[in-house]
């Protein structure tokens, strides 16, 4: 590759490719169209059907990947239906950077239909389609698409707002081919990575099922059998606690201190805690209660959220830790209200608890641990996977 200086050029073009890029409309290679709408009881069979979820997947939409389906007739079938080339755009979302997210579709042998969520590209002139694909995913496409979205309470972006989206691309088919092609080798290696993360995901499933349920048993380490489990109340193990709100003014921007509430992540920062780490967490309240995590350090404990400290050293916390994370499902499925769900501190603790000798205990949380920590590993690669690959495009794009 080579580095250029020139005004709208990349800093990075191959090497034979001189010409200057062109200023264009998206609506120079794109018919636009929304999707189909319909009744409640056509989900769930039929023909496949593309929604958000599959347009903010990392890779490329085929027919195989492809979650959803919907019962359409022919003819409404072939108003609306995605073949090989089409962009998909995401219509409509609570947040302003979300709106106008895009994917491609690549399956050359089967077509599929799409959502009303969703509005879809149809070009009208020759294109490279994954190399709109990785176009359409940079920084300054991004910021013009979302900055002509709309709403009060959902933000929307139309048709005639992408038509009119500006974009600046290689003159030629055979350089975006190139571009397009480096792209995909950098989509085939994080594809490689995510299969080989789902597939330690699904083996330490599998591992967790037959553990918990007693059908795959450790020996003590003189080859012995432990003896037979106890089942006690999650209640008798853990002191549950529940944490004080803070008000957004009281996050700190940089500050040492997480502030773990009721979502999977931490809600902000802050410059003092109130819960020392090396603590089981549960969610308490919101879309995420019932979520099981692990904080390894001090933290600030929410009003959204439960820690549970070991009463005594009879359990093993990562031992608890693993079992509440096989058992999220049911204590998800202690959520009550019909407002903001929430999980009540009697409920938590009430869950029956399978504990097996201390020495077992150890055994089965230094296994599921192992495999935990392979999976953080294939994490760190896919990060650092999608950051390379993020890095040498905004040097391709303008």
């Amino acid at each position: 590759m080579t580095q250029t200086d020139h005004q709208n050029e990349p800093k990075l073009r191959f090497p034979g490719f001189d010409t200057a890029w062109e200023e264009k409309n998206l609506g120079e290679f794109f018919t636009f169209k929304n999707g189909v709408n319909a009744d409640k009881s056509a989900y769930g069979k039929g023909r496949k059907f593309i929604n958000v979820l599959d347009i903010i997947s990392d890779t490329p939409i085929t027919y195989d990947t492809i979650i959803g389906s919907v019962e359409i007739s022919d003819k409404e079938f072939e108003k609306n239906e995605v073949r090989y080339g089409d962009i998909l755009f995401q219509r409509s979302s609570e947040t302003r950077e979300e709106v106008g997210q895009s994917n491609v579709y690549l399956d050359q042998e089967r077509t599929a239909t799409f959502g009303g969520f969703v509005i879809r590209g149809r070009p009208i002139t020759e294109i490279e389609p994954e190399y709109f694909h990785n176009l359409l995913k940079t920084a300054r496409v991004r910021k013009d698409m979302t900055a002509r979205s709309g709403g009060s309470t959902r933000y929307n972006v139309g048709q005639e707002s992408l038509s009119a989206v500006p974009i600046t691309i290689a003159p030629t088919l055979n350089e975006q081919r190139k571009i397009a092609g480096f792209a995909g080798a950098m989509d085939a290696k994080i594809a490689q990575l995510e299969r080989k993360k789902a597939l330690v995901e699904d083996y330490k499933k599998g591992c967790m099922q037959q553990l918990f349920s007693q059908k795959i048993r450790f020996k003590d380490d003189i080859g012995n059998d432990f003896p037979d489990w106890e089942e006690k109340r999650l209640g008798g193990i853990v002191s549950i606690k529940k944490g004080h709100q803070l008000n957004r003014d009281d996050m700190i921007e940089g500050a040492e201190y997480p502030v773990i509430n009721g979502g999977i992540s931490a809600s902000g920062y802050t410059d003092t805690f109130n819960t020392k780490g090396s603590v089981i967490t549960v969610s308490e309240g919101g879309n995420s209660c019932g979520y099981v995590d692990w904080q390894p350090h001090d933290f600030w404990l929410g009003g959204h959220c439960y820690a549970l400290p070991l009463k005594d050293s009879v359990s093993h916390a990562g031992y608890l830790l693993q079992f509440l994370k096989n058992a999220q499902s049911g204590i998800m499925a202690l959520r009550v209200g019909s407002g903001l769900p929430n999980i009540q501190k009697r409920d938590l603790e009430k869950l029956p608890v399978a504990l097996p000798h201390p020495d077992e205990q150890r055994k089965i949380a230094d296994f599921l641990s192992a495999l935990d920590r392979k999976i953080d590993l294939i994490s760190q690669e896919l990060t650092h996977a999608r950051s390379f690959k993020q890095g040498l495009l905004q040097q391709m794009f303008v």
